[in-house]
């Protein structure tokens, strides 16, 4: 299986499981980690979430194969399933636990800003390059970057699109710690479980009081990126980008203003 979930003593945890492609999302997988969230809403057995990858890596991102294979006209809908997995991320009302290893590329950071503790190995490089494949930021974090590290690092980040590590991310506030690679995920789960045994209403309440005063602009901010987003992924030069990408060059895109 491509996600693995189990749960154990109150944590439901959620497992990027296809190194072969460096753990590359597709639309079923999304599906599968939406449907495991949902599922987890509902369950009084699960008190804490816990979502972790490979000591080598944590996801290289969107499985572009299959991302572009299911574009159809360009248009972000809320159907599609990386939507239903966000979406249920961002409104899960259980703490979110997030253990990150090796490489979190575009949405494999995004999703971070929406977890609610999030632990980083040494080895981890975060990056955001949508600005170099002719898009836009996705999913609030042009709000949620900026909001956690100040304008100009985030600037920095979202326009030049450049890896960064781990003790950066904790620098920006959007990792809580710093770990040893072989450390990470025994405390994430360490983590999770001092959750579990906290009184689920008060978390509950606390993660939400906490969440209020943006809700409405991540919601607000969401629409406008996806807006632009559905327009930049049909333009030329995302077209250029995903090209060269597959083309294994570097793209040009001298011939834009």
């Amino acid at each position: 299986m491509d996600i693995q979930t189990s749960k154990t003593d109150g944590i439901l945890t959620i497992e990027f499981n296809r190194p072969e492609r460096k753990n590359a999302i597709t639309g079923a997988m999304y599906s599968t980690m939406a449907a495991a969230l949902r599922d987890a809403e509902g369950d009084a057995g699960v008190r804490a979430i816990l979502i972790t990858g490979k000591p080598e890596i944590f996801t290289a991102g969107n499985d572009l194969d299959d991302f572009l294979n299911n574009v159809g006209e360009g248009k972000m809908t809320e159907d599609r399933p990386v939507f239903q997995f966000m979406s249920a991320l961002e409104s899960s009302s259980k703490p979110v636990v997030a253990a990150v290893a090796g490489a979190a590329v575009g949405i494999g950071t995004t999703m971070l800003m929406h977890c609610d503790l999030v632990y980083a190995a040494d080895t981890a490089r975060f990056s955001m390059p949508f600005a170099q494949l002719g898009l836009c930021p996705e999913f609030a974090s042009s709000l949620l970057v900026a909001q956690a590290a100040g304008y100009t690092r985030a600037a920095e980040k979202l326009l030049l699109g450049e890896a960064f590590g781990a003790q950066e991310a904790f620098e920006m506030g959007i990792v809580a710690k710093v770990l040893p690679s072989s450390e990470l995920l025994a405390f994430a789960q360490r983590q999770a479980a001092k959750l579990v045994k906290l009184p689920p209403a008060s978390i509950r309440t606390t993660k939400a009081l906490m969440k209020r005063s943006r809700a409405a602009l991540v919601k607000e901010t969401i629409a406008a990126e996806n807006e632009r987003f559905s327009a930049m992924l049909v333009g030329d030069e995302a077209k250029e980008a995903f090209t060269a990408f597959f083309e294994k060059r570097k793209p040009d895109f001298s011939r834009f203003d």
